[in-house]
Formats: C-alpha cells, sequence, structure tokens
C-alpha cells in the first residue's frame, strides 16, 4: 500500500484519512489548525460504498477533526460534497408515486443550499415541493419532525408556512436509501406544499413592508410558544453556531480575518456581546426561534394597493429556543442588506414587532449590539464556507461583501446614533 500525504480543501477546519482503492493509496489530508487551538476530538465516518460502473466497492472512511462548539450545521459544511442529495428526475417521479401515490407531470429544481429542493406538479392536481435533506441533517429525524409540526402549526393559525403530505402510511416524513454518485445513503424525504411568490429580496422594500416583516416575525414567535412535542427539548441547541445565543463560539474562526482591519471590529462585537450582553440575558424574554427569517425565507404577492404582501415562510432548519429580542435582530439584519439605506430599516420592522411584542428595556437596549452580532456571524461564516468550497465563492462573497459595508457603517455610526433613528422612526410608524 502507497502511503501519501497530501494538503486537503478542508483548510481550517479537518483532517483527514482517506484509503483510495484504485491505485491503493492511503491518503492523508491534512489542514491547519486555528491558532490555540484546544486537542483535537475526531469523528470516525463511514463514507458508504460507491459501487456502481468504474467505482471502488471499497468502503472509504474518513476521520474528522472537530473543533469544539462545532454544531451539526457546521459538520454538513465540512463534508457537504458526501451529503448533499442529487436525486434524479426519474428517482424523484419515483418516490413521489410510491410514497403519495401521485404522479408528477413537471419536476424542476428550486434553488437551495444544502438540501435539495425540487417543485413538483401532479397529474392528480396541485403543486408540492419535494424536499430532500442532505444525509447528516436526515440522521436527527426528531428534530426535522418538530420543524414540520411547527410549519403545520404556523399554518393552522393563519400564517403562510408550508405544510407536509402524509406518506400513504401515514408518515410526515420517509427516510429512503439512495446513490447519488457518492455511495448509498439515506435522506429524509418530505411532501410539502408550493407557496407561490417571489422571495422578498427581489421586492421593493418600502416601510409598509417592513413593517409586516417585523409584525409577521413577532407573530410567528408568539403562535410557537405554543407548539407540543414530547421531544421539545432538541430545539435546544447549544452549541448551534447560527443561534445568536452562540456568539463567542466565533472566536474560533476569527483566522480567516487574518490581514483584514474588519477583524479588530469583529472582536470588539464579540468583547462586547461577553461582557455587556450575556450578563443582562436574563432579563430577555425566552421562546422558540425560527432562527432564520431572512430575505430568502420570505416569499411575497403582489396585493391590491400595487404593493406586496408576504405570502410564505420558509426553512426552520434553523429553529431553535431563544429568546424574542433574537428574531427581531435576525429579521433587521437580513433586510438591512436588501435595503439601499441600510440604517432606515430598524424602524419599520420594530414598530410592525412591537405592534404584536412591545419591547422590554434590557431588549430596547441590546438590539443593536444584537444586529451587530448577526452581521459577525454572517461574515465569519460566509468566508469560513468559501474556505471549505471556493467553488461556491462568487454566491457566498455577494452576501459578504454587502455586510462588510453594513457593519462598518454601523459600528462607525455608533449605538446611539443607530438607536437614535430606529426608536424615532419606529414611533412615528406607529402613529
Amino acid at each position: 500500500m502507497i502511503i501519501r500525504e497530501e494538503e486537503s480543501g478542508l483548510t481550517g477546519l479537518s483532517t483527514a484519512l482517506r484509503y483510495r482503492a484504485e491505485d491503493n493509496t492511503l491518503l492523508l489530508l491534512h489542514s491547519v489548525l486555528p491558532a490555540h487551538s484546544p486537542p483535537p476530538h475526531y469523528l470516525l465516518k463511514d463514507d458508504g460504498k460507491s459501487g456502481g460502473a468504474g467505482r471502488s466497492t471499497t468502503p472509504m472512511l474518513i476521520l474528522f477533526w472537530q473543533p469544539p462548539g462545532v454544531s451539526n450545521r457546521c459538520k454538513t459544511i465540512m463534508a457537504q460534497k458526501h451529503t448533499k442529495p442529487n436525486f434524479s428526475v426519474s428517482q424523484a417521479k419515483d418516490v413521489v408515486k410510491r410514497l403519495f401515490r401521485l404522479t408528477a407531470s413537471e419536476i424542476r429544481s428550486l434553488p437551495s443550499y444544502g438540501d435539495q429542493n425540487l417543485y413538483v406538479a401532479v397529474v392528480e392536481g396541485g403543486e408540492y415541493v419535494l424536499k430532500i435533506m442532505d444525509s447528516e441533517d436526515s440522521k436527527n429525524q426528531t428534530l426535522v419532525e418538530v420543524q414540520t409540526i411547527a410549519m403545520s402549526l404556523l399554518q393552522q393559525n393563519g400564517l403562510p408556512a408550508q405544510t407536509a403530505l402524509p406518506t400513504t402510511s401515514g408518515q410526515l416524513m420517509s427516510l429512503e436509501k439512495m446513490d447519488c454518485g457518492y455511495g448509498c445513503q439515506k435522506y429524509l424525504v418530505r411532501l410539502l406544499t408550493y407557496l407561490p411568490g417571489i422571495t422578498i429580496s427581489k421586492a421593493p422594500l418600502t416601510p409598509q413592508l417592513l413593517y409586516e416583516t417585523g409584525k409577521t416575525a413577532a407573530r410567528m414567535d408568539q403562535i410557537l410558544q405554543e407548539l407540543q412535542h414530547p421531544h421539545l427539548s432538541v430545539l435546544q441547541r447549544e452549541k448551534f453556531i447560527w443561534s445568536l445565543s452562540s456568539v463567542p463560539l466565533l472566536e474560533e474562526y476569527l483566522n480567516v480575518f487574518d490581514g483584514d482591519p474588519l477583524q479588530e471590529v469583529v472582536k470588539d462585537v464579540i468583547h462586547q456581546y461577553k461582557t455587556t450582553l450575556v450578563p443582562k440575558r436574563s432579563n430577555f424574554r425566552k421562546c422558540i426561534n425560527h432562527g432564520d427569517f431572512n430575505d430568502l425565507n420570505i416569499l411575497v404577492q403582489p396585493d391590491e394597493t400595487d404593493g406586496y404582501r408576504i405570502s410564505g415562510i420558509l426553512d426552520f432548519g434553523d429553529m431553535n429556543t431563544g429568546y424574542y429580542i433574537h428574531e427581531l435582530a435576525i429579521n433587521i439584519t437580513h433586510m438591512m442588506k436588501e435595503h439601499p439605506e441600510p440604517v432606515e430599516v430598524g424602524g419599520p420592522v420594530l414598530a410592525g414587532w412591537e405592534s404584536v411584542i412591545p419591547l422590554n428595556e434590557a431588549e430596547r437596549d441590546r438590539l443593536y449590539l444584537l444586529v451587530l452580532s448577526r452581521l459577525c456571524q454572517l461574515l465569519v461564516l460566509s468566508r469560513y464556507t468559501v474556505k471549505l468550497h471556493p467553488e461556491n465563492a462568487e454566491y457566498l462573497m455577494i452576501t459578504s461583501k454587502r455586510g462588510v459595508h453594513i457593519l462598518r457603517h454601523l459600528w462607525e455610526l455608533g449605538k446611539e446614533k443607530v438607536e437614535k433613528v430606529w426608536f424615532q422612526s419606529a414611533a412615528q410608524f406607529s402613529h
């Protein structure tokens, strides 16, 4: 057996051992660990059996280094090329027929990142989305079940969320074995109702539409408090890197800013979070968060006043137990990315939110810092992902460049000036 050492494309995140059967080579794929890394923890993963014409049938074992605090979502980023589903049209048609007794007349791809989303029109009448989870997230069926039930709860209470069509056996999802080109793996499959509309990122963000996003976000979190399930504890995702409770975990990834002056801003935001927000967090009101109420997860349609109304709420994959103020901060942050004058976004969104859930003093005082913290999450993790997957660099860096401008602008204006704009605008909007 040949033993050869190579530098992996997983720079800064993982080390892997691979056995390549075709030339009997053991590859040691290595990477540079972040500065001051603690002793590594390892995950042994079986990459499945390849099979098929021209491919080895030898299992590939990968040893991943897992930094402390890395959530399932980050582990998915590590191994994404081996976990993302890629069902063919014929495979998708077979799944729809076998699980739901429906005959697909049209199937086409919809935008997605980790999962696979397919638009499905059926002969029997109706439009659906066949949502196929990546193989990593498919391992947590309980979490996906809770998310699916949450979607139904919102729909039952008048919010435009997707619902899952039960399979012929009455289940909300099915775990399907499929070979997508890198061995047979298991994927959770759901058939969700199709919601019409365009993403809010493509619509003009009028003050009224921004008001409606804030109001909808608050109403959504309010309804989610009624969610019942014997395993709601799965939403307590302590090390979930995208939760606004996990901002200090970003320190593990600050090397992505080495040589960039923005690194000091991000460090200062994290320091302020740890020293001024964490001690006051007991004054925040707890709730269940959607966690990613952003410009690509909100659908809108034209209304009768030549404006737009919200027609869909998508992607519940980041649901977690958090705080009301987190949802508001996330919503403001992502709406800023789509507005020519980012600071002006906060007032209308805040007014819409407070028409349902008025903020308490502690929440109002930390809103600015939480928006900065969300911007830091977006910038740090998008740059980190680019290092892992340079083929996605163009898509990821569009958001990153806009985020850099907004973070610098808010930081330079300072808390007092930004809050004055937000709170005065919200008060005027309310009247």
